[in-house]
């Protein structure tokens, strides 16, 4: 447990670059999803924030291990379900739950595996 500890402690910089990075490309999706009915605006500020995570998951790299991190893009997809969920009205389901356990619980197991 204190090798995961150590691994989350010296990459912390990175991991928290790499959520915002996260964030930054969910609402990127979600606005080229609104530019549908909303326009070219929508579109634009998508391209936008999706860019934004790119560049701040590039400076990320630079804080960490590559072994940590490139798990950490899998929050996209926890992310996007609670977006979704308050943006869209989208339901949250069991299924859905239980999926998000598998991967959280996989972001730890990998992620914590760098504390030499």
């Amino acid at each position: 447990m204190s090798v995961m500890i150590e691994s989350f402690k010296k990459n912390k910089k990175g991991i928290l670059l790499m959520l915002l990075s996260s964030l930054c490309v969910c609402f990127g999706q979600l606005f080229w999803k609104l530019s549908g009915e909303q326009g070219l605006a929508m579109l634009l500020v998508g391209f936008i924030l999706y860019g934004l995570g790119a560049l701040v998951m590039l400076i990320a790299y630079r804080f960490g291990s590559l072994s940590v991190l490139q798990p950490m893009l899998s929050m996209n997809y926890v992310l996007t379900v609670f977006i979704a969920s308050a943006i869209l009205g989208e339901q949250i389901t069991f299924s859905k739950i239980l999926g998000i356990s598998i991967i959280i619980v996989g972001i730890i197991l990998i992620g914590g595996g760098d504390g030499k």
